[in-house]
């Protein structure tokens, strides 16, 4: 195969993946966003592997727009960081196939400290999805490699997700660019916007 064509059958089907999901979620991302608009707390992401990589990234595109939050390892989680989470906060659990022993393994205490859980997934039907308040699941799909096993296509919709979430709070709390440049002031739009004086 030519290394061209490689790289954009890649690409499109990534594309296409997000195209498809994006048309199939529905009533799950209203929920989702009602119970993040009504966090008391912080929004917690959590997950392993590509899955707490992707989470790293959305529990940062919420905190610099708008919405507090921030990025627990699973894994850490089991060894004491649980101990960041309190009643108020929402908890979004990360999993493929929504069986990862240490996103499950997190669930009892988190339930004892009284939090919401969402779980972002590709299987409706799994553990994790049936022991969450709420499940935005992409559904089963092929991974994007010519060997259909790296996470590519699954990790990508996952990002996109969040990005979504993220974007949409953001509108809805009304958040500003002057409130962009107060939480951004050593990067460059953010020195902008200072220079311009659009943060006060």
């Amino acid at each position: 195969m030519k290394i061209l064509e490689s790289f954009k059958q890649c690409m499109l089907k990534e594309s296409k993946a997000i195209s498809d999901v994006a048309q199939e979620l529905g009533q799950e991302i209203e929920e989702a966003i009602v119970l993040m608009m009504n966090c008391q707390g912080k929004v917690v992401i959590s997950g392993v592997g590509k899955s707490g990589i992707v989470g790293k990234k959305i529990a940062a595109t919420l905190a610099s727009t708008g919405t507090p939050a921030f990025f627990m390892h699973s894994t850490e989680g089991l060894h004491g960081d649980l101990g960041m989470i309190e009643e108020e906060d929402l908890v979004i659990l990360i999993s493929n196939s929504g069986t990862t022993k240490e996103v499950l393994d997190l669930i009892p205490s988190l339930q004892i400290i009284g939090c919401k859980l969402i779980a972002i997934t590709g299987d409706s039907n799994s553990i994790l999805a049936n022991k969450c308040d709420v499940v935005i699941s992409y559904g089963k799909r092929g991974e994007a490699d010519h060997l259909g096993l790296a996470p590519t296509i699954s990790s990508t919709i996952v990002l996109v997700i969040g990005d979504a979430l993220a974007v949409t709070l953001s509108q809805i709390k009304g958040f500003t660019k002057e409130d962009f440049g107060l939480f951004h002031p050593g990067g460059a739009l953010g020195k902008l916007l200072l220079e311009k004086g659009e943060v006060k």
